[in-house]
């Protein structure tokens, strides 16, 4: 078998669990989210217990494909093929089977823990060592009691290193951790008030770290620490760093800033020796020290060292320096916050020169180890001797002492919801930002509004606001009435399976696609809700039926083609929809065939009808009302006619987006909801509360430059302004999905919150704005559409609909999607 293949079986005998074997398995990929399930049949099932339970799940799980699960009780679960292994502790079933699996391994390992810097440490030792190592290391910050399980599960016989983190918050948990990741090598970063509260005291923390490296040969660790905890350490080996103790075997002695580069000497070995730091911040120097001091120790000569460590590029999880809206720069340091990040990222505000005014963005700090008024009050005189210029303080705790803090311009908000809602407002121009904040108060966000996003055209799609189109459209329906979800055309082009797994999660009971390779892809990315082919072809009839997709039926021609197909395949009560036309014209069957239709139904056992529907032509106009009775009518007869002669009931649906909103009688069994969820309806008057424009169209500005009066611009000469201006030339044509028809000042587009028209033609790559009236550099974010430029806009500026503009977003345009 592969490395990290184990029969269910060999499972079942390494964690100790009991129950009976139904089936044997191929076990290969390690599941504890049913929500991120992959290869559903290699996979095992932990139903972990947490802040949810897990136990919960195991339907959901089983439903995608998982046939194996782990559980701490199994009494009421009888699933066909299904096996389930009980065991006392689920957690500790996934730890005892990862540690199995790290003890088949002979290679070298590097534990890393601390307070702060573990994974900026791991990804760094990944950078400078990869070079001559294969390496295996935790996905992101994967460093707790779940993730680093599911990180050594990834070992191979491919690897000879190993380089992981382990995290912990309270005492008794980091033993388990070195059970599974047995590390020769131990590394000690920086020791801050992170967790303070979970442990006696700094000591009592610091001696629990330790025992990570309880069986190690070798540990890196500060001077200091060492000096103090001896007695804590195992480790046959010990190599020191500092720059405070000429006893440390790495002293680093000497500290120079050379063009934004730091200079660092240090005696190694009675020598001196030198390393030139591609950072200049100090959270980066210590870490790039510890680096250091590791490869020394590992046995990397001294120059070889220094070679790659100026080579060493930013890690974009902490103290990331950005571009940012209105000439500003953003310090990105949202992923934790503590007083020593603080200080070390304040160290790192003060650095820089670039703009006048140096601002704060902080939240409420956690687990300080601290009462409120004692901690706030040290923030407050840091942030005072560091010369903040603007403070933005967001959360309770912060509001509620304002008045600690003397700094020429301050704000205060309870959440970061008002944060973005009065953003605007804080006028943020030509300054640094640091944006500093605990894990739940999402400054992702923040940073998200005030990063430029520069150099590349994206469509960003807001995965909350679809869901909450999808809540929208279902508060207006009757209880039971389902609701099957369009999906077609790349979701309107804002994605396949990222859209679908939402409404998978969210219960959507049915998707629709236009054609058979559509719903295959929704297959293969591990969708299993029931999917309907719009417009199935008899030449891929095989793999419909191999990816279990539902043809809908609108032709005696494919009806015939279908029934001789399951016949020759032997299948039975296969699932089809049958499609009325009522009007539209353009499939379906129509009124006088439906006799015929029946009695072709009524004999047939190879098909089963799942439902019956028709499409209303003008649901949005009240001009057509009369036509949309008309429709009802018509399929309500065919529906009755066709149910009598199947003798069983059908799903019945007529209602698209707009007739969900107008047409309440007409919702039947369920709707087909479709460019509704995307944000855009024309049954609902614009700027009408319910709706959120999902998708967000931007691209940014290559070149800006001066012309003249009358001189022509782009392809063809038709450009030009009627006197002496400025034009911007932007990163986006009709190859991206800008149409041609934009062009000589048809479209506009949003800079600095300025609207400004085309001029000349669109070309395939770019196209070119009238900036005359805009103060804009080369760089700028330029909006296409947005919920403030929006998609309908664009469309009657070309005399189109919003679906096309939508639609014709091309592939090239990279999608990004945000889900809070």
């Amino acid at each position: 078998m592969p490395d990290n293949h184990y029969a269910i079986s060999q499972i079942k005998q390494i964690t100790g669990a009991e129950g009976t074997i139904e089936k044997e398995y191929t076990i290969s990929t390690l599941l504890t989210d049913s929500r991120r399930i992959t290869n559903a049949a290699e996979g095992l099932f932990f139903a972990l217990s947490g802040r949810r339970n897990g136990h919960e799940f195991i339907a959901e799980a089983y439903a995608m494909g998982v046939r194996n699960f782990v559980v701490k009780d199994h009494a009421d679960m009888k699933m066909p093929e299904a096996n389930f292994l009980r065991v006392d502790d689920v957690l500790a079933a996934l730890q005892k089977l990862a540690a199995y699996h790290r003890g088949r391994f002979n290679l070298e390992v590097i534990g890393i823990t601390g307070s702060n810097g573990k994974t900026i440490v791991k990804e760094w030792l990944y950078q400078l060592l990869s070079a001559d190592r294969t390496i295996v290391r935790n996905p992101k910050s994967y460093n707790s009691q779940i993730g680093v399980p599911l990180s050594v599960w990834q070992i191979s016989d491919k690897d000879d290193l190993g380089v992981f983190e382990a995290g912990i918050s309270t005492t008794n948990e980091m033993p388990r951790l070195e059970a599974i990741l047995r590390p020769s090598i131990g590394i000690l970063t920086h020791i801050g008030p992170a967790h303070d509260e979970g442990f006696k005291d700094r000591a009592e923390k610091i001696r629990e770290k330790l025992k990570l490296f309880d069986h190690s040969r070798l540990l890196v660790v500060n001077y200091e620490v060492l000096r103090d905890y001896e007695e804590a350490v195992t480790a046959t080996e010990k190599f020191t760093w500092s720059t405070k103790f000429n006893q440390a075997d790495l002293y680093v002695f000497a500290e120079t800033v050379i063009s934004r580069n730091y200079y660092l000497r240090a005696i190694y070995k009675g020598k001196e020796v030198e390393c030139l730091v591609p950072f200049t911040d100090e959270a980066s120097v210590e870490n790039a020290v510890i680096c250091w001091a590791t490869m020394l120790a590992m046995g990397y000569t001294a120059v070889e060292t220094d070679k790659r460590i100026e080579k060493l590029s930013p890690v974009s999880m902490r103290l990331e320096l950005k571009n940012g809206i209105n000439d500003c720069s953003v310090i990105d340091d949202s992923y934790n916050s503590d007083v020593q990040s603080l200080e070390i990222a304040l160290n790192f505000l003060n650095q820089q020169n670039q703009h006048p005014k140096r601002t704060l963005i902080l939240s409420d700090i956690y687990q300080s180890g601290l009462q409120p008024d004692a901690l706030y009050k040290q923030v407050a005189e840091m942030i005072a001797a560091k010369k903040v210029d603007k403070f933005v303080g967001v959360g309770d705790a912060l509001t509620a002492r304002q008045d600690y803090f003397n700094v020429p311009e301050k704000h205060f908000f309870d959440d970061t919801a008002t944060v973005l809602k009065y953003l605007n407002a804080l006028n943020f121009d030509n300054e640094t930002i640091l944006i500093k904040g605990s894990r739940s108060f999402e400054f992702e966000r923040i940073s998200q509004a005030l990063t430029l996003k520069a150099h590349e055209t994206v469509m960003e799609i807001n995965l909350n606001a679809l869901l909450g189109n999808l809540n929208y459209y279902r508060s207006k329906l009757k209880p039971g009435v389902k609701v099957m979800a369009m999906v077609k055309a790349f979701s309107y082009g804002s994605g396949t399976f990222e859209v679908a797994n939402m409404l998978q999660y969210n219960k959507a009971d049915y998707l629709a696609v236009a054609y058979i390779d559509e719903g295959i892809a929704l297959r293969q990315a591990g969708i299993t809700l029931p999917v309907m082919v719009l417009n199935p072809e008899a030449s891929a009839f095989d793999k419909l039926i191999e990816y279990k997709l539902e043809p809908e039926i609108f032709s005696f021609h494919l009806l015939d083609e279908f029934v001789r197909y399951a016949q020759l395949r032997g299948l039975n009560n296969y699932p089809v929809h049958i499609k009325i036309d009522t009007g539209m014209h353009r499939l379906g069957f129509e009124d006088h065939e439906i006799d015929i239709l029946c009695d072709l139904l009524e004999v047939n056992n190879n098909i089963k009808v799942k439902s019956v529907f028709s499409h209303l032509v003008a649901s949005d106009a009240p001009e057509h009302d009369d036509f949309t009775k008309k429709q009802i009518k018509l399929f309500d007869r065919a529906w009755k006619k066709i149910e009598e002669a199947l003798g069983y009931k059908v799903i019945k649906h007529i209602s698209n987006t707009s007739g969900i909103t107008r047409w309440p009688q007409a919702n039947y069994d369920m709707v087909r909801l479709g460019i509704g969820l995307y944000g855009i309806d024309s049954a609902i008057p614009e700027g009408a509360a319910g709706l959120q424009p999902i998708a967000s169209l931007k691209t940014s500005i290559s070149q800006v430059r001066k012309v003249k009066a009358n001189d022509t611009i782009g392809y063809n000469r038709n450009g030009k302004l009627t006197q002496n201006g400025v034009i911007a030339t932007v990163r986006i044509g009709y190859a991206d999905g800008y149409l041609r028809a934009f062009g000589n000042g048809v479209g506009k587009m949003l800079v600095r919150g300025k609207l400004v028209p085309t001029v000349g033609n669109i070309s395939m790559d770019m196209c070119t704005l009238d900036v005359t009236d805009a103060d804009v550099r080369e760089g700028d974010e330029v909006i296409v559409f947005n919920e403030q430029l929006k998609i309908e806009e664009l469309a009657r500026q070309i005399g189109t609909i919003p679906y096309e503009i939508l639609t014709n977003v091309s592939q090239r345009v990279k999608r990004v999607y945000f889900y809070e």
